[in-house]
């Protein structure tokens, strides 16, 4: 197991690498300059000598290469650099917009889990029984539905029915445990219930699958209870799949939720994100999508490690 590990750690570090390597000219190719949209993009008519001195500040005159390089040599020492836009440190500006986007990833990835795991088992095992038409009709809609459509009805029912209404700041959890979560359960229970419906579908899906399969059929035949052949057999080997679905929306949700921020008036990285990209904010986005990737990477290496948890032919190779 320990081998394993280390080698799925090593095979991180090429991917980040290659990330890196590839937003950079990206960004690099992209038309437009950010020392125009900031100096006369209000149609102010700006000298060129102070456009070329704003770039040599910000290093822009320079070689991509020698960009490249400095570049990297901040990011190994923890420094992403500072927004081309406001001025202020990239870590900072991803600061204090991270905690509210993995708070509401989280949120809805434990309700996503909490309702698509049961239900997906429990429309496997009532298959074409008026249980497993309701969870179908369940999960269908949550596919159908956008979730910020369905923010947008929650904050309508909301103000309706309680007067309620989406706090113009942000409160961190630590501060006021409560009126953090009456702010971002909405947002969490209008994406999750999405997320839950791709994992219930998944979920009925690998279970039928599963429950084909000779070692159940074995394991019925030597007279093993329902309930155990169940939960030990069938759900083990039917996560494998469910928890690539769960992990990869997760890290999906880390960067993602724009318009969900947007409804729910949430600053957070999603919406930095388009900010950034409107701008032209190389040195941020550079970073954003050095964050979102990382994180993928580490939900994949995670995964992989849960995989070899349920799966022990894994290890064993």
């Amino acid at each position: 197991m320990l081998r394993y590990t280390i080698h799925r750690i090593l095979l991180m570090i090429p991917t980040l690498l290659g990330v890196a390597i590839l937003v950079f000219l990206m960004m690099r190719l992209m038309p437009g300059d950010v020392v125009d949209v900031m100096l006369r993009g209000e149609g102010g008519q700006v000298p060129q000598a102070v456009i070329d001195a704003e770039r040599a500040r910000l290093g822009l005159d320079q070689p991509i290469h020698v960009q490249f390089l400095k570049w990297m040599g901040g990011v190994l020492q923890g420094n992403l650099g500072y927004s081309m836009w406001t001025g202020k440190p990239v870590t900072y500006e991803i600061g204090i917009r991270l905690e509210l986007s993995l708070q509401v990833a989280i949120m809805a990835t434990v309700l996503a889990v909490l309702i698509a795991i049961p239900l997906g088992t429990l429309s496997a095992l009532f298959k074409d029984s008026w249980i497993d038409h309701v969870i179908r009709v369940f999960a269908v809609a949550g596919l159908a539905v956008p979730s910020f459509w369905l923010g947008m009805i929650i904050i309508l029912f909301l103000l309706s029915f309680f007067h309620w209404h989406p706090p113009l700041t942000f409160t961190s959890f630590f501060d006021d445990p409560k009126a953090n979560l009456s702010q971002l359960i909405w947002p969490a229970l209008a994406v999750g219930y999405r997320y839950s419906a791709v994992a219930t579908r998944m979920m009925r899906s690998t279970i039928l699958e599963v429950l084909q399969e000779d070692y159940i059929r074995t394991a019925r035949a030597k007279g093993v209870f329902e309930r155990l052949v169940i939960r030990r057999h069938a759900l083990r080997n039917a996560m494998l799949p469910v928890v690539t679905v769960i992990g990869l929306e997760f890290a999906f949700l880390i960067g993602g939720l724009v318009v969900t921020e947007q409804v729910f008036n949430l600053n957070g990285i999603g919406k930095l994100f388009v900010e950034a990209v409107s701008r032209g904010d190389m040195t941020m986005v550079q970073a954003l999508v050095l964050l979102v990737a990382a994180f993928f990477i580490l939900i994949n290496f995670v995964i992989d490690l849960l995989y070899a948890v349920l799966d022990p032919r894994i290890r064993y190779r």
